[in-house]
């Protein structure tokens, strides 16, 4: 079975299937978590319980807030949450 190169976004989209309940609810729930707990209990933890560099945790505070922003704007423009 060889899949071809050049798979085309519908096909994409259809294994993803974001329309289903379990999927619009894990990727909002991910979103939420990525921009809230990750610049704050992600940051406490890297800091404090594995005793990484402080701005080394604040940048990988910020990214996470990035990315969570990042999805939450993906969720919205495709309509998934509103």
């Amino acid at each position: 079975m060889n899949k071809k190169k050049g798979e085309s976004k519908s096909e994409i989209s259809t294994r993803l299937d974001l329309g289903s309940k379990f999927w619009k609810t894990f990727l909002t729930v991910l979103a939420a978590s990525l921009t809230f707990a990750g610049p704050t209990y992600m940051v406490y933890a890297l800091t404090n319980i594995l005793k990484i560099d402080y701005f080394i945790s604040m940048v990988s505070g910020v990214v996470l807030f990035i990315a969570g922003l990042a999805l939450i704007w993906y969720l919205i423009k495709n309509n998934t949450i509103s």
